[in-house]
């Protein structure tokens, strides 16, 4: 038993000593700003809790973001546990993930200053807090943000099946490659820019992707789970999924309209042929009217599909870009501050 606490004391201090090489050489970072979403999730967020205080000690400040939990709320004790400065926001209710994030950016985003720095990361153990230093290490001047990319996966065959067709689908519908999640670093000039969009409120990677900030990646390597197993589904993963196109839907809308239009195109030379073949005695009996009846109703729906692509466009285009107020779904916000300093070891 002692060895071990003494292996983990080694790493702690590892950590720290990396962890202030990095907050040197990225500019005196005098504040690390962490975002994360907690649902039911109690005994993970204060694992995570002191994990994060063992690596940055009281350069930390944590915004724990309770959305809505119902069996297993945040306890502010668990921070005053690790001895962590930060705030408990709980949400009137469950909002889902990535609007948890936005509440939680939009919160902190205002008090920044152009010395800290903000870090979004899930609490699940998955995204590891020794990790940050790794990306804190990789911002540079150019770099407003630096997100988190997998070294590997060790999910199932299944999972990496269609998320290989996500990134896939995902390209072919939007003309933008994504390979992270909300895992990521930034600046606090990044910060603002991203609480002022609405896209946050619907997925946090899609929108650093439309934000036309200057993003950086940096390879990572995904941790063990702290407890239990992930509360998201198949069915969950794939409207997050879905939910990053939506974000880019008017890129979507008007690629969808450009294949329709060339599959009507083709209809019409298709068609032309058929009666050049009818004309000229090619056409076997019954061949000119079934082919030029279904090639005819594909031309009619493919017209119809870019017709309300088009449309959709306009009505995306004319949209509100107002971002939603995230104080309208807090319900209390309590604070903890760091009580004793870390005894040096």
């Amino acid at each position: 038993m002692t060895g071990e606490i003494a292996t983990d004391r080694d790493v702690a201090d590892e950590a720290r000593s990396e962890t202030g090489a990095t907050f040197d050489a990225a500019g005196a970072i005098t504040r690390l700003v962490v975002v994360t979403p907690v649902y039911e999730d109690r005994a993970a967020s204060a694992s995570l809790f002191r994990e994060l205080a063992a690596v940055f000690g009281e350069r930390l400040f944590v915004v724990a973001v309770d959305d809505g939990s119902v069996r297993e709320p945040v306890d502010p004790s668990a921070l005053a546990g690790a001895n962590v400065t930060g705030t408990v926001i709980t949400l009137r209710r469950n909002v889902g993930h990535q609007r948890a994030i936005a509440i939680g950016l939009s919160y902190v985003a205002a008090d920044l200053a152009g010395s800290d720095r903000l870090v979004v990361m899930d609490c699940d153990g998955e995204d590891v807090p020794r990790s940050i230093v790794e990306l804190l290490g990789a911002e540079a001047p150019d770099v407003d943000v630096v997100v988190a990319e997998r070294r590997g996966r060790v999910e199932t065959l299944r999972f990496r099946l269609f998320y290989q067709l996500y990134k896939f689908l995902f390209w072919l519908l939007s003309g933008r490659k994504i390979g992270f999640g909300n895992f990521m670093a930034m600046k606090p000039s990044a910060a603002k820019r991203l609480a002022a969009m609405n896209e946050l409120w619907i997925h946090a990677a899609a929108c650093v992707l439309t934000s036309k900030l200057r993003v950086a990646t940096c390879p990572v390597d995904r941790g063990p789970r702290y407890a239990d197993r992930s509360k998201m589904n198949f069915s969950g993963l794939a409207l997050h999924g879905f939910r990053g196109l939506m974000v880019f839907a008017e890129d979507v809308l008007l690629r969808v309209g450009i294949a329709c239009a060339f599959v009507a195109a083709f209809c019409v030379l298709a068609s032309v042929a058929a009666v050049f073949l009818k004309l000229n005695g090619f056409a076997t009996p019954g061949w000119f009217s079934v082919a030029l009846g279904v090639l005819f109703i594909v031309f009619l729906q493919t017209g119809a599909i870019t017709l309300i692509a088009l449309l959709f466009t306009g009505v995306m285009r004319g949209a509100s870009a107002t971002v939603a107020d995230y104080r309208e779904f807090i319900g209390e916000i309590r604070h903890v501050e760091r009580t004793h300093a870390s005894v040096a070891r």
